[in-house]
């Protein structure tokens, strides 16, 4: 397999122990994408490393690479998405809304053969492929996130901030023979969120660890983080397996009084502490 790599996946590309493939993507004066493939891959399978933040300005691109890798002989294009976007709206909430996780997915599928991606999120969908229509496989960093706890927080209390967080959550409690608790959450806008703590000072001798899939506007673990704070708990980790850190959200939450905060390298950010490379190059075989 030969991979190649959207600028901003580089250096993840080059841990994953596959031949390195070589393309050029430059922008013509008027804004339009230029790709070109440098490298042969007649014949081979090969795949595109991009993480699909910011997926906007990176759709056109890919799809123009995944074209031209099929029309040059590519006998397999699979999309390695360690982030994949446009999953959240995935209903139509409101008359005249665009349900974008799946017209991405409707816009993407034509293009690869295969797509791999990490912790997606998954809520009204229970599997990609209810609307990806190509070879899917979701993999989860739950391990990574056990293995950080185990090795920098010996008691922990993991703490899930809303019920879809769950299904992170108590994997990872378990596998690091924790304990877990979810909280209350009332979205009332993109920013502003509603979150009930139960007393939790049983727990008082415990760490607690906020674990989510996606730290955004990092409102709802800034919520969270205060209502710990209220009820004595001060030394509070933050866990996600994607950071986004819309805006100021990062130092935010740096602000808010968390002493930690860690997420995959899933997208590129200085937060990053857990390695999906080795996860992704796995999932290939």
């Amino acid at each position: 397999m030969i991979l190649f790599s959207f600028p901003e996946q580089a250096s993840l590309g080059k841990t994953m122990g596959l031949e390195q493939g070589a393309w050029e993507w430059r922008h013509f004066p008027d804004g339009e994408s230029y790709v070109r493939v440098l490298s042969n891959v007649k014949g081979n399978a090969a795949a595109i490393l991009c993480s699909l933040n910011q997926p906007d300005a990176k759709t056109l691109p890919l799809i123009f690479l995944a074209r031209a890798l099929r029309e040059i002989g590519a006998a397999k294009v699979t999309l390695i998405a360690p982030y994949l976007g446009y999953m959240r709206q995935d209903k139509c909430f409101h008359e005249g809304e665009a349900v974008t996780s799946d017209i991405f997915a409707e816009l993407l599928s034509p293009y690869i053969d295969a797509l791999i991606t990490v912790d997606p999120h998954l809520h009204r969908h229970h599997t990609l492929r209810e609307i990806y229509a190509c070879e899917c496989k979701a993999l989860s960093a739950a391990p990574l996130m056990t293995q950080w706890i185990k090795k920098n927080v010996p008691q922990a209390l993991i703490i899930g901030p809303d019920m879809e967080s769950e299904q992170w959550v108590k994997e990872v409690a378990a596998d690091a023979g924790a304990p877990y608790i979810i909280l209350k959450k009332n979205r009332r806008g993109d920013r502003e969120v509603e979150i009930t703590l139960p007393d939790i000072g049983e727990y008082r001798s415990h760490t607690p660890v906020l674990v989510d899939d996606i730290i955004s506007t990092a409102a709802t673990m800034i919520k969270a983080l205060g209502l710990l704070k209220m009820q004595g708990f001060y030394d509070i980790a933050c866990l996600a397996t994607h950071g986004i850190f819309a805006g100021n959200s990062y130092s935010d939450l740096q602000k808010a009084g968390a002493s930690q905060i860690i997420t995959a390298n899933t997208v590129l950010h200085p937060s990053n502490d857990l390695q999906v490379a080795q996860l992704l190059e796995e999932s290939l075989t």
